[in-house]
């Protein structure tokens, strides 16, 4: 049973706005929508049974809640405490800019989207119901009632047919997701505590506290590369500490997520850099803010290159190959580019993990690809565009890297449990319990338990929504807390405790500082999480079991 609990409602709410999440402040020109004759009817099938809905029956009830003789057949299943929620969905309207609902549908992704949704709602006659489906999404966003459950209705250009056995699966696979994720936030929640009460106690008051800057000032420098060999030009952010006298300086490369930047990341970067870390962040030019934009203006088709899934790990060793040029000259040959921590976020989540050694399994891909409602994981929406790629193994891993840290990533089906064991290195993985772009039920659960590296951590941040608002989209962060007493947590927390786990990370991992152990601990996230309203849970490999354990118990009690 699902419990009608805010956390459900939120992530309800981030579903709902995830293409906002991606997309939300940008535009695009102006196209024109043609006119059409308008749909009547709505036909609604259960196996044999069939009944008909006119739009304007919704309309009539949705203004003044007249019912009009065929909605009531419907309404007699819904109390009548419940039709005054139903007659604000109808009219509840989702501020997405028109321009850009045009441009998504038209991408391979909102193509696969439409696709996937025509098979439930069809032509009355047969047929998928895609194109019907993305003029009347297009139509309700232009038209001045704005997008809307009713304007769509009302711009569809024909009759369809919604088909209650299809309908009724997907809602039943997103409860399904809802469920899984509360599973998963309450199976950290125990499994985190377990841990801390085994481990022993520790004055944190005594040690470093890596949430604070480090000893070092930085300096940014931007480089403007050119991969002739792969025809690529893109600039790299790189953080530098003043004054490290060190006798070897530690590296770190990160990339960033789809349609962002490296200097959205800024401030993670430098506080990394504080530490005595070279950290470079190159520009991903296929899948970055500046793609988008051309897409947006109508340059491109898709949100992002496929190329991309091969390109963004070679950026990645590029980069590499530049500082190991220039360590002589810039950094007194000091670099230590044997041992390179990697880190990213989202596709660069996706990115670093390939980087750091996992493999493409398209075999398994194919098959996440072609399940029913599939369509619910926005993540694998993306993953599947890699199937446009010639089926062949790409040298990806680079062996210089020996530790990764990869938030909110996108990896289940791309990399399976074949190309998620092959990672032989330490690596954490970092979740969000109100991500609606990459779920943890979804992306990350059954990926931790995969991994066989002994050397595994895997913490889960309560409230995280996959972005960071304050630099990407503001605007759904006012959108989630204008609902009841929905709020998320602050980017300071959220910084926080992001800062105060990576560091010690990399500090064992590349530096062998056995200083910050105890740091890297769920006794640790506990400390931190103190009179926290959003709690922060971390466990090791030593929780894999119990990880698995949760997924085979709601398998069971859900199927």
């Amino acid at each position: 049973m699902i419990k009608n609990s805010k956390d459900n409602v939120l992530l309800k709410i981030l579903l709902k706005h995830a293409l906002g999440a991606l997309f939300a402040g940008l535009s695009l020109p102006l196209m024109a929508i043609s006119p059409v004759h308008a749909g009547e009817l709505l036909s609604f099938s259960y196996g044999p049974l069939i009944r008909s809905l006119r739009i304007s029956s919704l309309q009539a009830f949705a203004k003044d809640g007249s019912v009009a003789e065929d909605l009531a057949f419907f309404l007699q299943f819904t109390p009548a405490n419940k039709r005054a929620e139903l007659r604000s969905a109808l009219v509840q309207r989702a501020d997405i800019d028109p321009l850009l609902v045009s441009q998504f549908f038209n991408s391979r992704i909102g193509s696969d989207v439409l696709e996937r949704l025509g098979r439930g709602i069809t032509m009355q006659r047969g047929g998928n119901g895609k194109f019907a489906l993305r003029s009347a999404l297009v139509g309700a966003a232009f038209s001045s009632d704005g997008l809307s459950l009713l304007s769509v209705l009302q711009q569809l250009p024909t009759n369809i047919q919604l088909h209650g056995e299809t309908i009724a699966g997907a809602a039943k696979a997103g409860e399904k997701v809802i469920a899984a994720t509360e599973v998963i936030t309450s199976t950290m929640r125990a499994l985190s505590a377990k841990e801390a009460a085994a481990q022993p106690q520790v004055n944190f008051n005594s040690l470093p506290n890596p949430a604070k800057p480090g000893p070092f000032s930085v300096r940014k420098e931007v480089w403007n590369l050119v991969d002739a060999s792969r025809n690529r030009s893109f600039y790299v952010d790189v953080y530098i500490p003043e004054k490290n006298t060190a006798a070897q300086i530690p590296v770190i490369l990160f990339s960033h997520g789809l349609a962002s930047r490296p200097e959205d990341y800024g401030a993670g970067l430098k506080h990394l850099a504080s530490y005595g870390y070279v950290v470079a962040a190159p520009q991903h030019p296929g899948s970055d803010t500046i793609w988008l934009k051309a897409m947006l203006k109508g340059l491109h088709r898709d949100i992002f290159d496929v190329q991309d899934f091969i390109q963004r790990p070679k950026d990645i060793s590029y980069v590499i190959d530049e500082l190991g040029r220039r360590n002589a000259g810039s950094f007194e040959g000091k670099l230590n580019l044997a041992s390179v921590g990697i880190a990213g976020h989202s596709f660069g989540g996706y990115t670093a993990l390939a980087v750091a050694g996992a493999t493409l399994d398209f075999d398994h891909l194919q098959a996440d690809c072609t399940r029913p409602y599939a369509a619910l994981d926005i993540s694998l929406l993306l993953e599947c565009r890699a199937l446009e790629l010639p089926r062949k193994s790409y040298a990806l891993h680079d062996p210089r890297a020996r530790a990764v840290v990869a938030a909110n990533p996108v990896m289940r089906s791309i990399f399976g449990p074949k190309g998620t064991r092959a990672i032989a290195i330490p690596v954490m993985l970092a979740s969000g319990s109100y991500d609606p772009a990459a779920p943890a039920a979804l992306e990350q659960a059954l990926p931790f338990t995969w991994l066989k590296e002994a050397n595994k951590y895997w913490m889960l941040l309560e409230g995280q929504a996959h972005v960071n608002f304050n630099e990407i989209d503001p605007g759904i962060k006012q959108t989630i807390e204008s609902v009841g007493d929905l709020a998320l947590p602050s980017q300071g927390l959220i910084s926080n405790y992001i800062n105060a786990t990576t560091v010690p990370f990399f500090e064992i991992y590349l530096r062998n500082n056995q200083t910050y152990l105890p740091l890297l601990s769920s006794s640790y996230a506990q400390y931190l999480s103190k009179g926290q309203k959003f709690q922060l849970f971390l466990v090791s490999g030593t929780s894999s079991p119990g990880v698995v354990s949760a997924i085979e118990a709601f398998r069971k009690a859900i199927p």
